[in-house]
């Protein structure tokens, strides 16, 4: 007896769409403005994921320049029919206020890893858009419609269209198939067929902690929707170590069994989930009458055992990228724009990334940082850099990111009396801060960098030989990086990177010689363990 161990993707990989080809398994998660668009797991087992890739690659499939924050991709539905891979994205534009601007596209390819097809435009009347493949070769795509009106129900059910593989676009009339149930927020649909009757599982109760997925069914496509009488079918309860449980997707084994891949959190303080939102799996069964249930009862289970399941490989969580080669790991991302030769280099030195500053860290256009996710809440990043500011408007370093309103960011810059100084920048709901009384000058334009988290808790260090090691400032509360601290709901998670900003215009450069990401036991000290991911750091 294996066991696969919640969650399976850690770190910020919410809004699950589980796939299977064959033998295969595949699951999309959502990236909102972090580029490349739309992440893709595989896995053999359904215990051991591997990061292979990103569909979304080109400005022409994502274009997110000026997007928000936690707008860009949401919740992406991947499916597979005919040997053929299809993948629904939403590319929000605005989300705030009476009206949400939710551009919906279809790309398609031939092998998972692409290439990619150039996007089909299908409509803008919601979000959360899925895609349905019938017996019959039709295909049916789904989607939360957004009602804008006053004194409506803003979540205002689940609509159904054809989709004309011939022709690239929706034809038919537009049916409202679903109004939801008394749990309210109605989205996330997908549509699955089985003994007769197409079940539609969607996700209710709002993102945070009243996520929850429940069940209707008919036997026609077009409704009426029968609402499962134990509804809902997952959702976290106050004990639960795994929190938001909801937005659900299915899968089915060649062995007919049943799993759902679904979004989860783990708090710490005050319910702040640092990581963001991550994916679990649950196993699954019906019952004699025809409805799916979650094996072990509606809360989400941390560990699910499963007979014959070949067991999870053990890999130490310590990764360093050397930049040695001419194309990033799949591990890093940037915001709202590609990788170019605009901003960055592999090249042009060596063994060194090298980024060109541009805007700053409020800027919803052109910056020039590179992060990672963050996917414990105990590790420790380190980072060597070469950089010669000039003025003060220049400033490069590591950091810790959520969005432009909320980071910690350890940066060297320039003072007219000092020279080259090192300080601490904090951004917490938008308000910025310097955490240090005194910037700490530096005798040297290279040094190493290091952060430490240990849950809530922060602690910066510098070195200028990268053995000798001195603290900059400790007990630095960034829990600020969460979906739950702000005015506003917000939907990604915390980043760790390098990134250079240059607001004066003059595209200073700094070079980076590596990037180290540790996870660590509770109470600071390295180890290895058994990993969800394996090779993290394949080549994209």
């Amino acid at each position: 007896m294996s066991t696969i161990v919640n969650p399976i993707l850690p770190g910020y990989h919410p809004d699950p769409s589980i796939v299977r080809a064959g033998e295969d398994y595949y699951i999309a998660v959502s990236t909102f403005e972090w580029f490349p668009g739309v992440q893709i797991y595989h896995s053999r087992d359904l215990a051991n994921w591997e990061l292979i890739g990103y569909p979304l690659t080109r400005s022409s499939q994502l274009d997110m320049i000026g997007n928000i924050n936690s707008g860009g991709v949401w919740a992406p539905c991947l499916s597979y029919s005919n040997g053929k891979f299809y993948l629904i994205y939403t590319d929000v534009k605005s989300r705030q206020g009476a009206f949400k601007d939710t551009h919906n596209y279809l790309v398609t390819a031939d092998k998972i890893e692409g290439p990619w097809s150039e996007p089909i435009y299908l409509n803008s009347s919601g979000f959360d858009p899925s895609l349905y493949h019938e017996e019959d070769g039709t295909k049916w795509l789904v989607n939360m419609i957004w009602d804008h009106r006053k004194g409506r129900n803003s979540f205002g059910g689940i609509v159904l269209q054809e989709y004309s593989e011939a022709e690239k676009k929706l034809v038919g009339p537009i049916r409202n198939i679903f109004k939801g149930t008394p749990l309210g927020l109605t989205e996330a649909p997908h549509i699955y067929k089985r003994n007769g009757y197409y079940y539609l599982i969607t996700a209710e109760g709002g993102t945070g902690y009243q996520h929850a997925v429940t069940s209707a069914r008919s036997t026609s496509l077009f409704g009426p929707y029968e609402v499962d009488p134990t509804n809902p079918i997952l959702t976290s309860h106050p004990d639960d170590e795994l929190q938001k449980a909801g937005h659900g997707s299915l899968v089915e084994t060649p062995e007919g069994e049943w799993y759902m891949a679904h979004l989860c959190g783990r708090p710490v303080k005050d319910k702040k989930c640092i990581l963001g939102r991550e994916t679990a799996l649950q196993k699954c069964m019906w019952t004699s009458d025809d409805w799916i249930r979650v094996d072990g009862g509606s809360g989400p289970q941390t560990e699910i055992e499963v007979p014959g399941l070949v067991a999870k490989r053990a890999v130490s969580i310590n990764e360093r990228d050397d930049f040695n080669s001419s194309k990033l790991d799949h591990c890093w991302n940037s915001l709202r724009r590609p990788f170019t030769e605009e901003w960055m280099s592999l090249e042009e030195r060596t063994g060194y990334l090298r980024l060109r500053g541009q805007e700053s860290m409020s800027s919803l256009h052109k910056q020039s940082l590179i992060a990672r996710r963050l996917e414990s809440l105990h590790a420790e990043i380190e980072t060597c850099m070469e950089f010669q500011p000039d003025n003060f408007q220049q400033m490069a370093g590591l950091i810790i990111y959520y969005d432009t309103d909320d980071y910690v960011y350890l940066r060297m810059s320039h003072d007219e009396a000092k020279g080259s100084v090192l300080g601490v920048i904090q951004s917490k709901h938008g308000i910025y801060d310097e955490l240090l009384e005194e910037e700490i000058e530096l005798p040297v334009q290279k040094v190493y960098l290091k952060a430490r988290l240990e849950e809530e808790w922060l602690t910066f260090y510098y070195s200028l030989d990268g053995e000798t090691w001195e603290r900059v400032i400790g007990d630095i509360d960034y829990s600020h990086l969460s979906d739950e601290d702000a005015d506003y709901i917000r939907f990604t998670g915390t980043f760790v990177g390098m990134c250079v900003q240059d607001v004066s215009g003059q595209l200073k450069t700094a070079d980076f010689d590596y990037f180290s990401y540790k996870e660590l036991k509770k109470g600071g000290s390295e180890y290895e363990t058994s990993s969800h991911l394996s090779g993290r750091l394949g080549r994209s």
